[in-house]
């Protein structure tokens, strides 16, 4: 990985306007992407991962009000009109989605499907893209790819349509691949294969990786970086193991306590109590104050800034400010920052 950016994305806001009224679904998102990395943005359902990464496509949906900035290659997507996206979508910056055989279209022959955008984007004929089609299902690991180049989607299983979905994404060779929830319609014994394919795929071709996912352990060993979203924001941000061993924020302790571990005991898996705010009237202060056991009084009336924990870590939570009270996290998060300390300990005594 580089410290070359790609994309940086600058006080992000999405608003849609509804009947009911205005959803404020992403406020004042910022981050940024490095050549070569995978950052993962994990949260529960509804916490605006997947509206942010739509946006970044250029896909919203028409009662959608952007601002904020949206930067590749020197220009704003943002301000990008539908017809210039022809030029960026696929070609510079791909997409994976959560549901293969939805992405799919279920009339046309897989390989006609990969060869697509590789005629479309490369200028080349027919013939030639899909030899360059058959050469990408070699790639992700499709088996006798030759035999099944003229297959349709309802042909394969659901772990092939994954890894055929994944051959269109890199079909015009993206400098970055944003991966929605790829792998949670599988089993977990393909969903590993396919995380290993992702990981191995991005080596050889050194593209960056935007990885999206409710599941903080699917990320354990694919994510370079980490941003928790709460109620369309970020609110913590770290290495992967400054998130997983040095959390700070206590959405982050809660979305850890509810993934099981080798260690974790029968029935003691923890839920988050309560649910996320409506987002048509957002709380005032902090949006995870009602589920949030640790709450200050500070919490119900102004919303956190970030403070900073190293130079790669940061979290918006009051319990950071030098004039809070210290409190005890849950068990398996005290376990979590013993096992850091022990990592650190280790790395300096070489």
């Amino acid at each position: 990985m580089s410290n070359e950016i790609v994309l940086q994305v600058k006080d992000l806001f999405v608003d849609f306007h509804t009947y009911a009224g205005k959803i404020k679904a992403i406020r004042d998102v910022n981050f940024e992407l490095k050549k070569g990395e995978t950052l993962a943005i994990v949260g529960e359902s509804g916490s605006g991962k997947s509206v942010t990464t739509k946006t970044l496509m250029g896909l919203s949906a028409k009662n959608a009000e952007i601002t904020g900035e949206i930067l590749f290659k020197g220009q704003d997507l943002n301000k990008l009109k539908e017809e210039e996206w022809v030029n960026v979508r696929g070609k510079e910056i791909s997409m994976i989605f959560q549901d293969p055989m939805t992405s799919l279209d279920p009339t046309m022959q897989i390989g006609l499907q990969i060869a697509e955008p590789i005629m479309k984007h490369h200028k080349i004929g027919k013939k030639e893209a899909l030899e360059k089609a058959l050469d990408l299902m070699k790639k992700v690991g499709i088996p006798n790819a030759e035999e099944h180049i003229h297959d349709y989607p309802h042909q394969w299983s659901g772990g092939m349509r994954q890894r055929g979905v994944i051959a269109i994404a890199l079909a015009a060779d993206p400098e970055i691949l944003i991966a929605d929830e790829p792998t949670t319609a599988l089993d977990v014994t393909i969903q590993a294969q396919i995380l290993h394919l992702m990981k191995e795929l991005q080596e050889s071709m050194n593209s960056s990786i935007i990885f999206i996912t409710h599941d903080l352990g699917v990320v354990a060993g694919m994510a370079d970086r980490v941003a928790v979203m709460y109620a369309g924001k970020i609110i913590e941000y770290g290495t992967v193991d400054e998130i997983f061993y040095n959390p700070q924020h206590p959405y982050t302790w809660g979305l850890l306590n509810s993934m099981p571990t080798t260690d974790t005991a029968a029935g003691s898996l923890q839920s988050i109590p309560g649910t996320p705010p409506d987002l048509l009237y957002p709380p005032k202060g902090d949006a995870f104050a009602p589920r949030n056991e640790f709450a200050l009084a500070i919490d119900l009336e102004e919303e956190p800034p970030f403070f900073k924990v190293s130079d790669t870590h940061y979290a918006a939570t009051w319990l950071l400010d030098e004039r809070a009270p210290k409190v005890t996290p849950p068990e398996p998060i005290l376990k979590r920052w013993a096992k850091w300390e022990k990592r650190k300990e280790v790395k300096s005594n070489g």
